[in-house]
């Protein structure tokens, strides 16, 4: 986090950015008896992850960004089984470049967590 002046300068977040707009790209293919169902609870949970990177960015207190940071990772992990499920249902042909993506943004926040802890 050093040298940084807002969360949009976190390498983490500009890929689990990317990640967001590749789940609204694949979502459009849905079909619109999932507008309610899995396109809204898959693009909510990608926006999840960013938000909760942006919000915990802006806490003082460490056990606080973790906190956030690791809401983040759990949204992660829902986007995951989401693309497997998009993938097993039909809707999209090939989840290759989002879960290099997922895969990622993981490891980024893992670490970060990591050096957050390590300071502690």
């Amino acid at each position: 986090m050093k040298n940084t002046t807002s969360f949009e300068d976190l390498l983490v977040w500009k890929k689990g950015h990317q990640f967001v707009l590749e789940v609204y790209k694949i979502s459009k293919q849905f079909p619109k008896e999932e507008a309610y169902g899995l396109t809204s609870q898959f693009r909510r949970a990608a926006i999840s992850i960013t938000a909760n990177i942006a919000e915990g960015y802006k806490r003082i207190n460490n056990k606080e960004k973790l906190r956030f940071y690791n809401i983040a990772q759990a949204s992660l992990e829902e986007c995951r089984y989401f693309l497997i499920l998009s993938k097993d249902l039909d809707y999209v042909k090939s989840i290759s470049k989002e879960k290099e993506l997922i895969e990622e943004v993981s490891k980024m926040l893992n670490a970060y967590c990591r050096s957050i802890l390590n300071k502690s």
